[in-house]
Formats: C-alpha cells, sequence, structure tokens
C-alpha cells in the first residue's frame, strides 16, 4: 500500500488534469450535438425568433455528418508490418480483431474527427494473458499529460467517468495505476452540473476485492495513446465540424426564412380594399334582428367565396415570393463547405451528370488527400497502439519493431473494377509480384495468405497448367540463374 506522500501526489495529479478535461468538455459536446443535428437556430432577428423560432427549433439541413463520416468510410487498418519484417504481423491483427477493432476503431476515427482527438486504451487481460483489452475512449473522458517539450512521451493519463451516484476515475502512470471515486452531491445530475460538483468533491482510493491499489504497471510506459486531428506545432488539434458549424447555422436560417416564405407568400396573393368588414345579422326566439356581428372570414377562405360591400370595393393582388433567391445562396454556402472542407461537391450537392471516371477521381482528389493526412496522423498513434499490446504480451523488443513499422491502410481512394483491374495488368506486366498486387486490390494480409494458399492448391491440382503460365510469363528476375552458374547448366 503506498504511503499518504504518494496518495496526495496521485490525488494532486487527478485533479489537475481533471480540470483542464472539464475545460474541454464544453466544445467538445457542442461538436457533438452538431454532428447528431442538434443545431439551434442563429443569425436570426429577434423579431423573427419570436414568432418562428419554436417553429424550426427541432429542424436542420445536417451538412456536418457529411463531412464528418466522409473521410472516416475510408480510413481502415489492415494491418502493421515491423520493422525489418517482409510480412505483416498476425499476432498483432488477431489481437486486433478479438477485440472488435475493425469496428471500434471506425468509432474512434470518428470521436477523433469530431471532437479533435480520441483515445486508445491497452490492458493486460486476468483471464487472458496471450490477449490484452484494448478499447478507444471518447475526449470528453481521457486526458494525457506529457513531458515538457514532447508531443509524444505520455508522462500521465487520467479516465474519468460517471457510473450512478459516484465518479470513477483511474491514474495511469508509467510505473503504477491509481483507482479513485467521489460521490455525486444528492441526485443524478445533468452532465454539465456533474462536471462543476466533481470540482468541490474529495477523490478517495476506489478498492477493488483481490486487487492492490495502486496497482503495478507491467508495461513500463502509459498504456493510453491519443489520436490527433489535424494537430498544430504549439495550440490543440483541430476538429473538422468546428469550421463548419457557422456556415451550418447560415444554412438552416435561410432553410427557416424559405419555408416560411414558403407559408406566407408562395402564391399569388388577393386582398380587398374599400370595403368595409361584411356583418351578419343577429336574431332573437322571434326571429326579429337584436343585433349584428362580424362575418367569420376564415369559414368565407375555407369555403373559397368572396364577400364584398360597398361601392369603392376592388380587388389587388400581389405577386408570389421568389424561393429559387433563397435556394441558390444554400447552394453557394454548400458550395464553400465543400472546398473548406475538401469534401466532394458530389457528396452534399447530390449532381452526378455525365461525370467521366477521371472527373470523378479529380473531384475525390481534396478528400483523398484528406484522408491520407489523417492515415499519417492516426497511423503513429496506431503503431504505438500494437507496440502496447507486444509490452502487454512482454515482448519488449517486438514492440521496439512495431513502433517504428508500418501501417497497411485499406486504399483511400474509390475506383471501379475496371480501374482497378487495368492498374494491377499493368503492374503485372512491367513484374510487379503477385503479393503485391493483392495487396494493391485492397486484400487484407490474412486475405492474401488464404489467396496464396489456393493458388499453391490449384498448381498442384493443375501441374500443367501452372507450367504454361510460367512459360507465358517468360523469364523473370527471380528465374534467372545466379552469375556464378552457367546458364546452360541452370536450364
Amino acid at each position: 500500500m503506498a504511503g499518504d506522500e504518494d496518495l496526495k501526489k496521485a490525488k494532486a495529479l487527478v485533479e489537475t488534469l481533471e480540470k483542464e478535461l472539464v475545460t474541454r468538455v464544453s466544445p467538445i459536446d457542442t461538436c457533438k450535438a452538431y454532428y447528431r443535428g442538434e443545431q439551434p437556430l442563429k443569425f436570426a432577428s429577434d423579431e423573427f425568433r419570436k414568432y418562428h423560432g419554436a417553429r424550426y427549433k427541432d429542424f436542420s439541413d445536417n451538412w456536418v455528418q457529411v463531412v464528418a463520416d466522409s473521410p472516416v468510410e475510408r480510413l481502415t487498418v489492415n494491418g502493421i508490418r515491423p520493422y525489418g519484417f517482409d510480412e505483416s504481423d498476425a499476432e498483432s491483427m488477431r489481437v486486433w480483431q478479438t477485440n472488435g477493432l475493425d469496428a471500434d476503431s471506425q468509432l474512434g476515427f470518428l470521436g477523433s474527427v469530431i471532437s479533435a482527438r480520441s483515445f486508445a486504451l491497452v490492458w493486460g487481460d486476468p483471464d487472458d494473458d496471450e490477449t490484452p483489452v484494448v478499447t478507444f475512449e471518447d475526449a470528453s473522458s481521457c486526458i494525457v499529460a506529457y513531458e515538457p517539450g514532447s508531443r509524444r512521451k505520455r508522462r500521465a493519463a487520467l479516465r474519468r467517468w460517471q457510473d450512478g451516484d459516484k465518479f470513477m476515475a483511474v491514474l495511469y502512470l508509467p510505473d503504477e495505476v491509481w483507482k479513485f471515486e467521489r460521490p455525486l452531491e444528492g441526485a443524478v445530475k445533468t452532465e454539465d452540473m456533474a462536471s462543476v460538483d466533481t470540482m468541490l468533491e474529495e477523490w478517495r482510493p476506489r478498492e477493488v476485492r483481490d486487487e492492490p491499489n495502486p496497482q503495478p504497471n507491467p508495461m513500463g510506459v502509459v498504456p493510453v495513446v491519443e489520436l490527433f486531428n489535424r494537430p498544430l506545432l504549439a495550440e490543440d488539434p483541430i476538429s473538422d465540424v468546428t469550421g463548419v458549424i457557422a456556415m451550418q447555422d447560415a444554412v438552416n436560417l435561410l432553410w427557416a426564412q424559405l419555408f416560411t416564405a414558403s407559408d406566407y407568400a408562395a402564391f399569388p396573393q388577393r386582398v380587398v380594399l374599400g370595403a368595409e368588414r361584411p356583418m351578419i345579422p343577429v336574431l332573437n326566439e322571434a326571429g326579429e334582428i337584436v343585433g349584428e356581428k362580424p362575418l367569420d372570414l376564415e369559414k368565407l377562405a375555407a369555403d373559397r367565396i368572396a364577400f364584398i360591400t360597398g361601392e369603392n370595393a376592388k380587388i389587388a393582388e400581389w405577386t408570389a415570393a421568389n424561393l429559387e433567391a433563397y435556394t441558390k445562396v444554400i447552394e453557394v454556402q454548400v458550395g464553400h463547405i465543400a472546398a473548406q472542407t475538401r469534401t466532394p461537391q458530389h457528396y452534399l450537392i447530390g449532381k452526378m451528370a455525365n461525370l467521366s471516371a477521371d472527373a470523378l477521381l479529380a473531384a475525390e482528389t481534396g478528400l483523398v488527400k484528406r484522408v491520407e493526412e489523417k492515415q499519417l496522423w492516426y497511423g503513429q498513434a496506431i503503431r504505438e497502439l500494437f507496440a502496447l499490446i507486444a509490452l502487454a504480451q512482454g515482448d519488449e523488443d517486438k514492440a521496439k519493431a512495431l513502433r517504428s513499422g508500418y501501417m497497411l491502410w485499406a486504399d483511400s481512394e474509390s475506383r471501379s473494377q475496371a480501374q482497378v483491374a487495368d492498374s494491377l495488368l499493368k503492374l503485372k506486366q512491367i513484374g510487379f509480384p503477385f503479393q503485391f498486387l493483392a495487396s494493391r486490390l485492397g486484400l487484407t494480409p490474412a486475405e492474401i495468405v488464404d489467396l496464396l494458399a489456393m493458388v499453391e492448391r490449384e498448381n498442384q491440382l493443375d501441374p500443367l497448367g501452372a507450367a504454361a503460365a510460367l512459360m507465358t510469363k517468360g523469364p523473370g528476375p527471380a528465374d534467372e540463374p545466379p552469375e556464378d552458374e552457367p546458364a546452360e547448366e541452370a536450364a
């Protein structure tokens, strides 16, 4: 059991990290709300908001979701090749698949795109020494502290979450792990109020059955990795959503004004001038006129009846409002969103008239480059994640090789099967090996292994066909005789 001084230092570190985490929660929640389409009406005048604000409070023309989803759908991890190895590491991908990270990694990438960062946590499984537990964590629940002057060397990490009427926290240090808890005041409150309450409560060690607190960290490093989105040298990373919010608000306002104009002035309007409001007599039980009351104009409008009295009465008309003016401005705004976020216009506008394959490829160049940038930055974190898996398995040499390894991503470009086949055929003709071509086709390393086994079985079943294929191919670099062996003897 740690001493009082160690406990005091751990609590102080938790409180410091939590304060920084709380400051991040509000902008993160805003970005998440816009992604979900929960977008309040802004830029409207006080009069418009007074009369029509409640009418459109649940409406949004949500372009934020398209912008955030477009790169994530092209981010797929196929594997990792450790430094000094010719093939991808099958064990790393086994752990990846066992933890369901083929799906959860998409949640991690999406969380980073929306919230500017997300996190991955690696820890050993007491029930399975060979398969560590790997999870992706939200930016509102995790924070990492780095060594001064470093953007990669992790000093500590905190994971905090609410469980019923308590807050739980785990402090990860290179040599030990602390677990804390503290109660909430009174009943469970909203997330914002709960965040305020936590600043006033005291953390205390959380005792878990059969586990020491703190417990040693056998990995020797902080087991939490941060996935940055659009990082800067001296500032916090940037969310892909924040740059879209202002234009999204403008689009929603124009739609609200268009709907209002459509409700009031979408059709030619007629008005009666120079006439008094029609009155009808009020009769008593004997049928005598005892007064009068105005005619119900709403009933006349529903029955399509005009009731006009007076010598100078006449009917005037004004034309319908031009709603196309609104839609043209909205198209311009959506075009700005596409240009600023490098999202293809046909993703947003949905118009693909007579686009050739080359034109479509050119239209998606910006998105492809955007995806490749994310592969670069996320790839650093995923390499470290695989290294942590190796450390959790007790293999330090492998962890070192994985840190300097090469990430294998699925192709970020969207191409037709005909284009892919033509490209692979040309590469084959200039001598590229079959295994490389299979990876360019988008197959995972495991699928390539299965495919090579299938080819081997086919060759065994049809040796003559395999020999004919070799003769058609002609000798390649691998088939040439060694320099010290005569060609006749090699033949």
